[in-house]
C-alpha cells in the first residue's frame, strides 16, 4: 500500500503544477485508497473502481460519475507504471442532468438583501446582518463563486483601481474583477462596521478575512448555505422542509443572464462579448460560461427584438 500512496501523491502533485484545482477529486481518491486497503487489493480494476461509486453513500448519478471520473483519472496514470492497472471505460454509471437555475428577478434580489439586512440578532451577534447583506449583494452584482468572496482579504480590494483581486479561484485562475462605485461604497461601509464591532471585542481576533463571522472566524459555505436558506424560506422563494430551491450558485447564472440581457437592449454585438464575460467570471474556457446562460422570456424578447431590428434594416437596404 506505501507504493500506491506513493503514486497517489506523485499524480496530485503532478496534476496541481499542471494548474488543476483538485478538491472533490483528492478527496474522492482518498477514499477509494482506503476502500482498496479494506478490500485487501493493490490493483485497481474495472470492477472494484464500479463497486466503490455504487456504494449506498454515492446517491446522486452526478456524485457517482465523479467518483469514477476521479478514479480514471488516476488509473491512467498509473497504468503506464502498473500495466495491470484497468482504466474504467467512460458510460458506466448515467451522468447527471444540469440542475435548473433559478434565474432571480430584479425584486427577489432587492427581497433577499432586505431579509438579510432585518436578519435576527444580538448585540452579542450584531455583525451577522450587515455580513450577509454585503455578501449577498456583492454576490449579485459581480457574480463570483461563493468561495471566492469569502476567501477575500482586505489587500485584495484596490480602491484606487476600483477593482477585486480574486487570486486562487476554480483551476487556480486569478483574475481583477472590476467594482461600481456604489459596490465600493457597500463594501467600504461594511468592513469599517465589521473593524468596529472587533474594536470594542478584543478577545475576539479576526482572521484576515473581508467577511468574517461575529467571532472573528472564516466564514464557511456551509454555514452560508444555511442562513441562505432560511433567508429564502422566509420570503417565500422556498418552501418550509424543502430540500431543493434557488441556490447561492443561481446568483452567478443571473448575472450572467442579466449581462447579456444588458448587452442586446443596449444594441451590442453579443458573440465578440462573450470572451469578455467568460474572462470577467473566471472559465478557462468559454464553454464553461454557456453552462450559465439560460434561456429566458426576459433574454428571449431582448434577442427577438435585437433580430426584429436586423431584419427591418435589411428590408430597408433592399427597398
Amino acid at each position: 500500500m506505501t507504493t500506491l500512496k506513493r503514486h497517489f501523491r506523485d499524480y496530485l502533485e503532478l496534476r496541481r503544477g499542471l494548474g488543476f484545482d483538485l478538491g472533490r477529486v483528492e478527496s474522492r481518491l482518498r477514499s477509494f485508497l482506503a476502500f482498496m486497503k479494506a478490500k485487501r487489493t493493490l490493483q485497481i480494476t474495472t470492477a472494484l473502481a464500479l463497486e466503490f461509486a455504487l456504494r449506498s453513500d454515492h446517491r446522486s448519478a452526478s456524485t457517482q460519475a465523479g467518483c469514477l471520473s476521479a478514479i480514471r483519472g488516476f488509473a491512467r496514470y498509473l497504468s503506464g507504471i502498473e500495466p495491470k492497472t484497468e482504466v474504467p471505460p467512460t458510460g458506466l454509471v448515467r451522468q447527471g442532468h444540469r440542475p435548473q437555475p433559478y434565474i432571480y428577478s430584479d425584486d427577489e434580489i432587492v427581497r433577499i438583501l432586505d431579509a438579510a439586512r432585518q436578519h435576527p440578532s444580538t448585540p452579542r451577534y450584531a455583525l451577522k446582518p450587515h455580513t450577509l447583506y454585503c455578501l449577498f449583494g456583492l454576490l449579485s452584482v459581480t457574480g463570483m463563486r461563493l468561495t471566492e468572496a469569502l476567501n477575500l482579504k482586505a489587500d485584495d480590494i484596490d480602491w484606487v483601481q476600483e477593482v477585486l483581486s480574486v487570486g486562487r479561484s476554480k483551476f487556480q485562475k486569478s483574475r481583477l474583477v472590476p467594482l461600481h462605485k456604489s459596490t465600493l461604497r457597500q463594501l467600504r461601509d461594511y468592513i469599517r462596521r465589521r473593524d468596529r464591532f472587533f474594536a470594542v471585542r478584543p478577545r475576539r481576533q479576526p482572521v484576515n478575512r473581508v467577511f468574517l463571522s461575529t467571532h472573528g472566524a472564516a466564514l464557511t459555505s456551509t454555514e452560508i448555505g444555511h442562513d441562505f436558506r432560511m433567508l429564502t424560506r422566509r420570503i417565500g422563494l422556498r418552501p418550509e422542509g424543502a430540500s431543493h430551491g434557488p441556490r447561492i450558485h443561481d446568483l452567478r447564472h443571473r448575472f450572467a443572464v442579466a449581462t447579456l440581457v444588458r448587452w442586446y437592449r443596449t444594441g451590442k454585438d453579443v458573440a465578440p462579448l462573450l470572451p469578455v464575460l467568460s474572462t470577467y467570471l473566471g472559465h478557462v474556457f468559454i464553454t464553461g460560461t454557456y453552462w450559465y446562460l439560460t434561456c429566458t422570456a426576459e433574454l428571449t424578447e431582448a434577442a427577438a427584438k435585437r433580430l426584429d431590428r436586423r431584419w427591418k434594416g435589411a428590408s430597408h437596404a433592399e427597398a
